[in-house]
């Protein structure tokens, strides 16, 4: 006999025309600015640190923070969320550039790397995103909360020698997490603590309500205050305390351009003659391709669920974003890049309401390469990490612990095993194995809940009755196996598919091979409404 037609449920739609929550109405550039101008003081160090880190030239990163606020925003969906380069790509960026030999050969992928991306949105793959638990994504947050907090420990005290966002728990100086913050108590800088004190207590005091209710204050970003003050207090310390000045290596540091010409003099183009020369290239793009779109879907997944009022981003149209960002930043030389979980974080926590103020922030780092430079320079880092400290306690608060404790091991499971593996290894790998253990879990349920069983004494003695449920797929054959092999001779067992709408035929296989054996057991068996089937062999 034929197997009887499963039927499957379509996937939900993710398409990029899918309606989203309203928009704020009104004026939100009075929020949306100031938002912007925080996101660009935390990006400058982080898209200098990318670059260095990733042995790529230090206009590269800059260029990909102005592509990601430039033109992602604006064709992105989400309204939260901040695109640039990314930690996350950095040990694939310095691979793919050794392996290519050149930067200019390296940027030919960064290119391709957009088109399969764009090749992406436009197959609909963005439905991925529909599928990361909740628990994964939390874990995931916190997770960046805590080691935000971890590795920002060293810039505070001035003592660090690593990129400024490395969230990686092994670091390319030989170094990890904890160790960096030993080797940074044991290279303390004073003055870069003082300033980092005094930048803390500035942000716990621009969080109290009565900062909150005066309206010129309100109008002014704590990051912004702490950035003039921490300039200030290091120039004052160069005056009455020279020994106690922030280091130059702890200062942000853009390259010197001095005029729009040395912008064009300092921009890198991609080499076309290694598309010819074998098929390295193409490996590195679609790794890039790969890695970029997961970390921009798991990014705005988890600004979605920051995001106040709870919008819904279309994750092809983010796929389609990314993809365009990433084309444009490979043509002039950027790095690549994905949305971004530590500025998106930034950016709400400063009180954004719309893309404006990624937009902003594009334009902010704009000017900064162009006329701000020398300005800039004047930036202690550690200032710059008492920001990110507070944004990571704020992604990474007890109550969301116990929250997801009080919800039960189910949720709370996934959520920490993410957190620990975030923690000592990195994001993907940390988030791939939350997944793992979620679906374990989802797939546990799955199979438990394909039938109910109970005797029924009255009817006949020892006899049981097992119903299947609507929907039992493959993923149900090893439960309702096992628990058919168990029955004890001289039972009388009634297998009743009458509720059932779809049977698959690995199931189906299961009962017919227990039915054949079942006489022999001991074991009296009624098939009632169970499709027959033919097995092989037999």
């Amino acid at each position: 006999m034929e197997a009887p037609q499963v039927l499957t449920a379509s996937a939900p739609s993710t398409n990029s025309a899918a309606p989203s929550a309203p928009r704020p109405t009104g004026n939100t550039l009075a929020k949306d600015l100031p938002a912007g101008l925080v996101v660009f003081l935390v990006a400058l160090p982080l898209c200098l640190g990318i670059s260095l880190a990733s042995g790529a030239p230090l206009l590269a990163g800059l260029i990909a923070g102005i592509v990601g606020g430039l033109v992602v925003s604006l064709m992105s969906g989400s309204q939260l969320s901040v695109s640039g380069p990314a930690a996350g790509l950095t040990t694939i960026v310095l691979a793919g550039i050794q392996q290519m030999g050149t930067y200019e050969a390296f940027l030919v992928a960064v290119v391709l790397a957009g088109v399969l991306q764009l090749g992406l949105g436009m197959l609909k793959a963005g439905v991925i995103g529909m599928y990361f638990p909740t628990s994964v994504i939390r874990g995931m947050l916190a997770a960046i909360g805590l080691i935000l907090i971890l590795k920002q420990i060293p810039h505070f005290l001035g003592g660090d020698k690593d990129f400024f966002e490395d969230l990686n728990f092994f670091q390319p100086d030989g170094l990890n997490t904890f160790s960096a913050i030993g080797q940074a108590l044991a290279g303390l800088q004073p003055g870069a603590l003082l300033i980092g004190f005094v930048s803390m207590l500035v942000l716990v005091l621009w969080e109290q309500p009565w900062v909150k209710r005066n309206k010129v204050l309100a109008l002014v970003p704590g990051a912004l205050v702490v950035v003039l003050l921490a300039i200030g207090l290091n120039l004052l310390l160069i005056r009455v305390r020279p020994e106690w000045q922030v280091a130059t290596t702890h200062l942000v540091s853009l390259p010197a351009i001095n005029s729009i010409d040395d912008v064009l003099g300092a921009l890198r183009f991609p080499d076309w003659s290694v598309l010819t020369k074998g098929g390295e290239v193409y490996l590195l793009a679609g790794t890039i391709a790969v890695v970029a779109s997961l970390e921009s879907l798991l990014s705005v997944e988890a600004v979605d669920k920051l995001d106040p009022q709870k919008r819904r981003t279309p994750t092809n149209r983010e796929l389609l974003a990314q993809g365009t960002g990433n084309l444009l930043s490979g043509l002039i030389g950027g790095l690549p890049l994905t949305a971004v979980i530590v500025r998106s974080s930034a950016n709400i926590n400063a009180g954004a309401q719309t893309r404006k103020s990624a937009f902003f922030h594009g334009l902010l780092l704009t000017a900064a390469v162009l006329f701000l430079g020398q300005v800039l320079n004047l930036i202690p880092l550690s200032a710059l990490a008492a920001v990110l400290l507070t944004v990571g306690y704020k992604l990474t608060k007890p109550a969301l612990y116990r929250t997801q404790w009080q919800l039960g091991w189910k949720q709370f499971l996934p959520f920490i095993v993410t957190v620990g593996l975030i923690i000592v290894t990195d994001l993907l790998k940390g988030v791939g194995v939350g997944l793992a253990v979620a679906a374990f879990i989802i797939l546990k349920d799955h199979a438990e809940s394909a039938y109910f069983f109970h005797y029924e004494p009255d009817h006949a003695p020892d006899t049981v009755h097992l119903k299947l449920a609507e929907h039992v797929t493959f993923l149900n054959k090893a439960a309702i196996a096992t628990t058919l092999d168990q029955f004890k001779p001289g039972t009388r067992v009634l297998l009743d598919g009458t509720d059932s709408e779809t049977i698959d035929y690995d199931v189906l296989e299961a009962i017919e091979n227990f039915r054949q054996g079942a006489a022999e057991r001991g074991i009296w068996l009624e098939l009632r409404n169970i499709p027959p089937v033919q097995v092989p062999g037999h």
